[in-house]
């Protein structure tokens, strides 16, 4: 049963998809509440935009993503405040749009399709302790940021306009939030996936807002069926010779439904 432990790849998967587990659901819960359930989706497909543009000139995919999916998130951040475009309307076109030139991109680039192909499906088993040493840095600066402005993010995920009467920095905060979901989404790309990295921000958090009693029990328990999901789809994908994405996402749903079965 323990013989995955054996393999150097699965344990570096292992800690890469807990490091994910935990700062995405931490920023998933802050979304969620802002009814942002759809920001990790189309972040991930203006990132994908930005990997086939890495790819096509021969770069690092990771170099050109980060800075494309932070401008993506910052713009429709810029547009949902000035009142031009509202949320849900602003999420589907950066969704739509990113994902069209992320498609045309990687077809230019064709000579590299199949490490297209790893972003958009994830590919956990090929990461490296360096993409684990990235993840660490960035889940430690997420924690720290949430924990350090936790009061007014609350303030302002609930109550915006009584955030701002209380002389919180809104806007600072929108576009730190939003750029550090950017971030993360990229990151834990090859963990599950350009396509389904929206699942391992939302589900845990949905399915955690079914048992906990406060938002900050949410959060906790959002993290932690984040891991529950990560390990049990890690461990199904690799006895049963599944892809490690889908998995984990077909995990997530199932402690979602666990949860909607106990509901207190």
């Amino acid at each position: 049963m323990f013989e995955l432990f054996q393999y150097e790849f699965m344990v570096r998967a292992m800690v890469a998809g807990i490091l994910a587990a935990v700062m995405l659901p931490v920023l998933g819960s802050f979304l969620v509440a802002r009814r942002y359930s759809l920001m990790a989706d189309s972040l991930a497909h203006v990132s994908l935009a930005g990997i086939g543009l890495g790819l096509l000139v021969g770069s690092s995919p990771i170099l050109w993503a980060v800075p494309v999916a932070i401008a993506g998130g910052i713009m429709l951040e810029h547009l949902r405040q000035s009142g031009r475009l509202s949320g849900e309307n602003g999420l589907a076109v950066l969704m739509s749009g990113g994902l069209a030139i992320a498609v045309v991109l990687a077809g230019l680039a064709q000579n590299q399709s199949v490490n297209f192909a790893s972003y958009l499906f994830g590919s956990i088993t090929t990461t490296t302790w360096s993409d684990v040493l990235l993840l660490s840095g960035l889940a430690v600066i997420i924690l720290g940021v949430v924990g350090f402005n936790y009061r007014q993010l609350v303030h302002m995920v609930f109550d915006e306009d009584g955030a701002r009467i209380m002389g919180y920095r809104v806007q600072f905060l929108n576009y730190l939030l939003v750029s550090l979901a950017a971030v993360a989404v990229v990151l834990a790309m090859r963990v599950v996936g350009g396509l389904l990295i929206g699942a391992l921000l939302v589900i845990p958090v949905l399915a955690a807002s079914q048992l906990a009693r406060s938002f900050r029990g949410t959060i906790w328990w959002s993290v932690v069926l984040g891991v529950l999901a990560v390990l049990g789809g890690l461990a199904v994908a690799f006895y049963a010779g599944l892809a490690a994405g889908g998995a984990i996402v077909l995990a997530a749903l199932v402690l979602f439904g666990l949860a909607l079965l106990l509901r207190p």
